[in-house]
């Protein structure tokens, strides 16, 4: 079984809780690193836990979800090694895996639904890097191939 690490602020608690049977359908072992309730949180606090546990290797995917998503992206892409991308429709989810190699996914917990969220999250982590071009690109911003 995979494991994946999983944050999210207040605003993404709902959502977060509600894609977490989703991911163990799918096969994943989910480390939740809180909140564990919607009292109010401060974003960088769970983006960072969760950045800085895929950067260090600890787990090799990562996903964060708070209001908006914008937050936790800027959190999370400061980190070297990261390659957070915010995930509000399905296309983006598959691109940022297929052409980005995205190892954090990123949703705004107030932007989509949580039906659309479980879809996002089946596609993303379904989706394989290409390599090829791809990884010659990534090189060139973030020397992690």
């Amino acid at each position: 079984m995979t494991a994946l690490i999983i944050g999210a602020d207040h605003a993404g608690y709902p959502m977060k809780e509600a894609i977490k049977p989703i991911l163990a359908n799918l096969g994943y072992e989910v480390e939740d690193i809180g909140p564990y309730d919607e009292n109010s949180v401060d974003y960088p606090d769970f983006g960072d836990r969760v950045a800085r546990a895929v950067a260090g290797g600890a787990f090799s995917r990562g996903i964060l979800i708070c209001g908006t998503g914008i937050g936790m992206s800027m959190v999370a892409n400061r980190h070297p090694e990261i390659r957070a991308a915010l995930c509000n429709d399905l296309f983006s989810a598959i691109m940022s895996r297929r052409h980005n190699d995205a190892n954090i996914l990123v949703m705004g917990g107030r932007v989509i639904g949580t039906a659309l969220a479980g879809e996002i999250v089946r596609a993303w982590t379904e989706t394989p890097f290409e390599g090829g071009r791809h990884a010659d690109r990534l090189e060139k911003f973030c020397h992690c191939r």
